[in-house]
């Protein structure tokens, strides 16, 4: 795992940036085709969006599985399908799979996925960092939830991909690392710009990453048309992106050009082109996070 360096004497681009990961988030659980007609949903539609996004230059790949009829599902079979069918493809492509509770909120059903082995196995899961209001209803995660999903996910030896949608929830991090629950590698997703959360704001991007734990790789994620915004504020100032129809629809929300998976990807990684930053391959990602 590489550590984490930064000389706030010394700034980017004086201090020389790392390379970028992009985590792509391509499904969620709230878009449908009724949203936009490039959401993917069925098992295959998301293997093919999620190499489309790997070629374009995505390194981790956050994915959500659907049932048949379009509904979010827990179910590690149809998980299994998507994560295999990807690394049939992209075998060194970073999977994360989503644990989230927001519909089925039992501990054995959220950490179903959690338990499937060989090339099915995710190499990271999500891990929301406290409950929160989204527009519609609300996402509770108890402490014991979080921290029963923690250690299913160390002792199965899968990277939590921290979640956290306002700045309390990293004092759960704090918490989790001192008692010894979270073990390094750290990897973070900063989620700002939900109506009922942090909002999207360089100010407080800036505050959520001074109010990390040490040594943590963070991603900034923006939500709708702030998604824009929080991606090209992370890759200024030396963070990573999480990008993706999950958390957006539109390429441009004011004249509601709807975008793709790969269209959103395309934009990050020119835009860290014309600044001089360089794409992380999916082995730069593994390195990076502590992944073998």
């Amino acid at each position: 795992m590489s550590e984490v360096t930064y000389d706030l004497g010394v700034p980017h681009p004086i201090t020389p940036y790392p390379k970028l990961i992009i985590n792509a988030a391509i499904t969620g659980m709230v878009p449908t085709k009724d949203h936009t007609p490039h959401i993917p949903i069925t098992v295959d539609e998301i293997i093919e969006d999620a190499r489309a996004c790997y070629d374009a230059g995505a390194s981790v790949l956050h994915v959500h599985a659907r049932e048949d009829d379009g509904t979010p599902t827990y179910k590690k079979d149809i998980y299994a399908a998507i994560i295999s069918g990807i690394r049939a493809e992209r075998p060194d492509a970073v999977i994360c799979a989503s644990t989230s509770g927001r519909i089925h909120n039992t501990f054995d059903k959220r950490s179903d996925v959690l338990t499937l082995e060989n090339e099915a196995k995710p190499d990271m899961g999500s891990l929301t960092l406290g409950s929160l209001n989204f527009p519609k209803q609300a996402s509770i995660n108890t402490p014991e939830m979080i921290e029963n999903l923690a250690v299913a996910m160390r002792d199965r030896g899968i990277v939590p991909e921290l979640e956290a949608f306002e700045t309390g929830m990293l004092q759960t991090a704090k918490v989790l690392i001192k008692r010894g629950i979270l073990k390094p590698p750290y990897y973070c997703n900063l989620l700002l710009g939900s109506i009922f959360s942090a909002p999207g704001t360089l100010f407080d991007l800036s505050h959520m990453v001074k109010s990390l734990p040490p040594n943590v790789h963070w991603a900034a994620a923006g939500i709708g048309r702030f998604q824009l915004k929080m991606n090209f504020g992370a890759v200024l100032i030396g963070g990573h992106v999480r990008v993706g129809l999950e958390d957006n629809l539109y390429y441009d929300a004011d004249t509601k050009d709807l975008a793709t998976n790969k269209r959103l990807v395309e934009r990050v990684v020119r835009f860290a082109g014309d600044i001089g930053r360089s794409i992380a391959t999916a082995k730069d990602a593994r390195q990076m996070i502590g992944l073998p």
